[in-house]
């Protein structure tokens, strides 16, 4: 390699300002002309195509490549649609029938304003539970208590318990698509960059133990006295096993054995997924629905319950779109797509804001129902649509074929789907092989959740998560970097025998960047390295 001659620089300019420069070089005084006014016009076509997906993806959509796959995904999706639906409605404290309209209405706006081509957007455990929440505590059994005059014992009304908690729902659900709407607007898709995948996981790992827990009077066929606030979960547990005495053994006998055919199932479609053109729909056949009504006509929510859902309604949007662009990136990663996190936001926000005015409540997207459809064939948003009208057809047609609701079967359902979240434990030792740090903002995101609730433990673990970022940046790597000879790479003077330094030349670097917090840790490092 020839060698390197050194050649040495004298630079000279002068220093000018603005008005120099404008006097000197002339500057050009833009005005619009009829064809910039034009070409702005056609900018501004594009900028609305962008804001409305389907306008650009469904005159290009191959009919002989993808509507076989999306048929038949479409299909299976819709028919898991139903049961799931029907169990994460008892999760939100709403009647089951309101989980249908859930699968209905925002995955229709979805399938117009979405990105994503294989998520499975509708009813998730995580976000009923937190719907659940603040239906039950806005709108608690006790407020609907009526003396009875035949018995001389009080009995809960029902009917106008479960009319608040549907308003309830549909407020909060209205107000958080109105901030993701809002969010999505103000370009702040970025946010997801601060929910990692460790803190997801262990947020989504915790809220599960949480739904897991709420379904357990409806195992042991018991009642327990709710509790709210931090620390609730424990409170929930101990009164559970207090009441384990009186458990219904009926109902305990019927959730065990539901819930082994359950895994049973699942297990042997995952055996036969590829001779078989849809899964066996199981939980279908184990589900039989209550008389349904026609679908919901539109009202608006319940203003006056604003103030008192703001709250929950932010934390509701950041967590259902934080899960959705989560799994969304990861299918657009694997099949060689891009998913716009800030139009995923305001399809989002559309999703749950026109939902609202349809008494569904809060949506997210499904880990189960995504994986089923991509493995049956679904390329595109179509599916998804279908998956909406799979539903329309049961709940119009065929609902009033089914009678009566077994929470029992219900809950067992809720259990099995949350196989795959609770396999996420197993992300403990992975993280601790490859990056501890990562594996701390996970177990801390977990307990969090658990100890003080989604909402609160949510907020909690973010700022946990941000705390190590600072963390990193104040405990950086230091280090002088040689010259390995006879090439352009640079490598620690202490990591190679042959690493040599540049003669007169110091080249120091920091694993963190330099910003206002560390300028001074980075300015004695240099010295120490230096001297």
């Amino acid at each position: 390699m020839a060698e390197r001659r050194r050649v040495d620089y004298s630079v000279h300019r002068d220093v000018m300002h603005k008005e120099t420069v404008d006097n000197v070089f002339n500057p050009i005084h833009n005005t619009t002309t009829v064809r910039e006014k034009v070409q702005k016009s056609v900018r501004a076509k594009k900028c609305l195509v962008g804001s409305v997906p389907v306008v650009s993806w469904l005159p290009r959509y191959s009919f002989r490549e993808n509507i076989l796959g999306d048929i038949i995904s479409g299909i299976s999706v819709g028919i898991m649609h139903l049961p799931q639906g029907m169990a994460y409605a008892i999760l939100a404290s709403v009647p089951a029938v309101y989980g249908l309209y859930s699968s209905f209405y925002p995955v229709l706006v979805y399938f117009i304003f979405g990105t994503s081509k294989h998520i499975s957007v509708g009813t998730y455990a995580v976000m009923s539970v937190m719907i659940g929440g603040v239906t039950e505590r806005l709108a608690p059994d006790s407020a609907f208590s009526v003396f009875d005059n035949v018995t001389g014992e009080a009995i809960i009304n029902t009917t106008l318990r479960d009319v608040e908690r549907v308003k309830v729902a549909a407020a909060v659900t209205f107000l958080s698509g109105i901030f993701q709407v809002l969010l999505g607007l103000v370009q702040f898709g970025f946010v997801v960059m601060y929910l990692s995948e460790p803190l997801v996981r262990g947020y989504t790992t915790g809220a599960a133990i949480h739904v897991i827990v709420s379904q357990l009077k409806y195992t042991f066929g018991i009642s327990p006295t709710r509790f709210s606030g931090p620390l609730a979960l424990i409170y929930t547990v101990l009164e559970i096993c207090s009441l384990l005495p009186k458990t219904n053994l009926g109902t305990l006998v019927v959730s065990a054995v539901s819930i082994v055919c359950l895994i049973l199932a699942k297990e042997l479609n995952a055996y036969l997924g590829k001779r078989l053109p849809v899964p066996i729909p199981v939980e279908l056949l184990g589900v039989r629905i209550y008389s349904f009504m026609d679908l919901q006509p539109p009202a608006l929510p319940k203003v006056s319950l604003f103030s008192q859902v703001i709250g929950d309604a932010f934390a509701i949007s950041v967590v259902g779109y934080g899960l959705a662009i989560s799994l969304g990136r990861i299918f657009a990663l694997k099949y060689g797509y891009k998913v716009d996190s800030n139009q995923e936001l305001i399809a989002f926000g559309l999703s749950n804001t026109f939902g609202g005015i349809f008494q569904c409540f809060a949506i997210s997207c499904s880990m189960s129902r995504s994986m089923v459809q991509v493995s049956t064939g679904g390329r595109s948003q179509v599916a998804g649509a279908l998956s909406a009208v799979v539903i329309l057809v049961i709940t119009m047609w065929i609902g009033q074929l089914f009678e009566d609701l077994p929470k029992a079967m219900l809950a067992a359902i809720i259990y099995v789907n949350l196989q795959g979240i609770m396999k996420q434990f197993m992300d403990i030792p992975a993280l601790w092989r490859s990056n501890r740090i990562d594996m701390v903002v996970w177990i801390v995101t977990f307990v969090l959740t658990v100890l003080l609730n989604p909402d609160i433990g949510l907020a909690a673990s973010i700022a946990f998560s941000l705390l190590t970022v600072i963390f990193r940046t104040q405990l950086p790597t230091y280090s002088l970097l040689g010259q390995i000879p006879d090439t352009d790479i640079y490598r620690p003077l202490n990591s190679y025998e042959q690493v040599k330094k540049v003669p007169d030349v110091v080249v120091f670097r920091s694993s963190a960047t330099l910003y206002f917090a560390n300028a001074e840790m980075y300015q004695e490092a240099l010295g120490r390295k230096v001297l």
